[in-house]
Formats: C-alpha cells, structure tokens, sequence
C-alpha cells in the first residue's frame, strides 16, 4: 500500500503523509475506515515507530485522521469539510501566485498551459 524511498530528500513520515492523503483524496481510503497501526506499519515498512507516530500525528492535526484510543486511527468522517477548506486556502494561495507571475511578466496564454500540464499529470 505504501513505498517508502529512503533515497529520498523528503523525511520518511513526509512521504507517508503524502501517500495517505493521496489515498484519501483519491477515495481508496473511506471515511471512518481504519488505518493500519503504528506497530503493524512499522513493521510492513521496516521504519521506526515513532516515525509512523509523526505521521499520524501530522494527518490527525490536519484533520484527515481521529484517533482513537485502544482502537487506533481513523480517516476522518467530516473529510468534506476539511477537504473544502483546505481546497479553499490552497486557492487562496494559487490566486496569490497568479497575480506574481502576472507582474513578473507570464502571460495569459503561458499560465494556462503550465496550469493544463499539472492538471493533466495530477491525480487520475
């Protein structure tokens, strides 16, 4: 389910992170569907503990995750809600971007091409 790339720049929990959002946003992770436990990843991935710990961590603060204890971690169940407001401060930030690259010069024509590019490598 998870790769981890300890070649990587990005820290291992970073990447379990993104990998488990992914899989949320993605819709192969359901609300309230449970995640594997820290010690059963640990081990599948052959990674300490604590890094698996950071991770959940992480995606619980986000709100992607509750945990629960004695039982373990859970995929949120208002993950609209949180995926909305989140879509909302990421737009935020692109209108941010748009407006500096408009006065650094990228036209129109440009920035619509790079932003088709993106989208066709994304998430299908």
């Amino acid at each position: 389910m998870f790769q981890i790339d300890v070649m990587s720049r990005t820290p291992v929990y970073e990447q379990l992170v993104e990998q488990i959002e992914q899989l949320v946003l993605i819709g192969l992770l359901e609300p309230e569907e449970q995640l594997p436990s820290v010690r059963q990843l640990s081990i599948e991935l052959s990674i300490n503990p604590n890094t698996i710990q950071k991770a959940y961590s992480e995606l619980d603060r986000r709100g992607l995750l509750f945990s629960v204890p004695g039982k373990g971690c859970f995929v949120s169940k208002n993950l609209e809600n949180v995926l909305s407001a989140r879509r909302d401060i990421r737009l935020k930030d692109l209108r941010e971007l748009v407006i500096a690259l408009k006065v650094l010069g990228l036209s129109k024509e440009e920035l619509l091409k790079l932003v088709g590019e993106a989208y066709d490598t994304g998430l299908t």
